[in-house]
């Protein structure tokens, strides 16, 4: 046989065994690389359940936070109506009461009707009507800054919980 035969054959054989290595150095490195990264994933995992953990304990301690400062602002509301209701809670009343001066006298064509209030003249301040108004006109002020003070405690706990995630997110102590 020819020794130029021989060439192509041991080049064929020497393909097939190069191929051959490589193929199971791939499925090797392959499997070797799928391991270290099933550990790899399995600890983020754990790392990413410890975050979890942590982050919903801060929001449960922010919830709970939030409901103790929504109890101390509910429980001031209940006693100041308590106090409009028993009359401890008054508007100011003005200090100098200015005396009524008698209206000038109407220039102009006595022909002309005069003119006339266009309301009914406000209660005089010892009549019960009045009273009762302004007990209900302090309990809706109450009502409203009490209302405040609640989504103010809302948006501060909201903030304060948006700051706690993102210190555990970022891992920032």
């Amino acid at each position: 046989m020819n020794p130029l035969a021989l060439y192509p054959a041991i080049a064929l054989a020497a393909l097939l065994t190069v191929g051959g290595f490589y193929k199971y150095g791939y499925h090797n490195g392959w499997g070797d690389r799928n391991g270290e990264m099933q550990t790899e994933i399995a600890r983020k995992n754990e790392e990413a359940r410890a975050k979890e953990q942590e982050m919903a304990k801060a929001v449960a301690d922010k919830e709970l936070q939030l409901r103790k400062a929504n109890d101390v602002v509910n429980q001031k509301q209940t006693d100041l109506d308590r106090a409009i209701r028993a009359g401890r809670v008054r508007f100011p009343s003005a200090s100098c009461t200015q005396a009524a001066s008698s209206p000038a006298p109407a220039a102009g064509n006595s022909n002309q009707a005069p003119s006339q209030p266009d309301r009914a003249p406000d209660k005089v301040a010892g009549d019960s009507g009045s009273a009762e108004s302004e007990r209900e006109t302090l309990r809706l002020i109450a009502e409203i800054a009490a209302d405040g003070d609640r989504a103010i405690n809302q948006l501060n706990a909201c903030v304060n919980a948006y700051d706690e995630m993102r210190r555990i997110v970022n891992g920032t102590p």
